[in-house]
């Protein structure tokens, strides 16, 4: 799944009966950067629903027949679990629609498939999403060429902003559950550190490592995403006389979540 493009058949999928053209995503950031380059051309079905975890959501057969009726998959491509999972079952019940790799052209960071929460990553992900709808609707390519690039200068405003705010800080490292930010802390030159390795529940004395780094650092707030359970940052937090905060790794809402992300950021280095 490294190509850009997968050609599957010779012909992709039909057309949903409101004459919009069936793209399915596997996560929900992703639907922003479909709706955003296709507009109202596109009907977008997403895999896995908000709250779940891709590593271990299994797709309904509603979300099935919503596949069998696709022209394109944008796939993350980045070794999302779910994919790694289930992405030839899923080809296997539409073998006409084009598949997308939408990480083509992004330096993969080992084993760590959260792409989407570099913003200069998702301009490469919108790109490879362009071309798909493109190659699967070549006679509206000005349409989306044109959405493309006013969603892209939203992302480098997006990204002027997060430097804006994060730049000036001599702190720069945050503790988080899950490690889902570590592209995000490669571009902006800050450091994660993760309460959960290896998707394994955390050892007391990880929690400890945890509350000593924190204590280290002078750290006020551990992050927690909804798609993960508090218990063990509550008690993290509690020790260091701080408080968990949200920092959600897969919200539908893209750039406005990124822009809350850096100003909660912005609340922890300033302590």
């Amino acid at each position: 799944m490294n190509a850009t493009y997968i050609y599957i058949a010779h012909e992709r999928g039909r057309v949903a009966d409101d004459g919009k053209i069936g793209v399915v995503i596997t996560i929900l950031p992703q639907a922003e950067f479909v709706e955003k380059v296709g507009g109202d051309k596109v009907h977008v079905t997403l895999m896995v629903p908000p709250g779940a975890s891709p590593h271990v959501y299994e797709p309904t057969t509603s979300q099935l027949m919503e596949v069998s009726d696709a022209k394109m998959y944008a796939m993350v491509g980045s070794g999302v679990e779910f994919e790694l999972v289930r992405m030839e079952k899923l080809i296997e019940v539409n073998r006409d629609m084009l598949v997308v790799d939408t990480s083509e052209g992004v330096t993969l960071m080992g084993k760590d498939p959260h792409i989407w929460n570099s913003p200069v990553n998702a301009k490469i992900m919108v790109e490879n999403i362009c071309k798909g709808l493109i190659e699967v609707d070549p006679e509206n390519a000005d349409f989306y060429t044109q959405n493309k690039n006013n969603y892209l200068k939203e992302l480098d405003i997006l990204d002027g902003y997060i430097h804006y705010k994060l730049d000036g800080f001599t702190n720069r490292v945050f503790l988080i559950y899950h490690p889902a930010f570590g592209y995000f802390a490669t571009e902006y030159n800050l450091t994660q550190l993760p309460v959960e390795h290896g998707g394994k529940e955390p050892t007391p004395k990880v929690i400890q490592d945890c509350i000593d780094k924190a204590r280290q650092y002078n750290l006020q707030y551990v992050f927690v995403a909804p798609q993960f359970a508090t218990e063990r940052c509550e008690i993290i937090a509690n020790e260091i006389e701080g408080q968990t905060a949200s920092m959600d790794p897969l919200a539908k809402n893209y750039i406005s979540n990124m822009g809350r992300i850096a100003d909660s950021l912005a609340l922890e280095f300033a302590t």
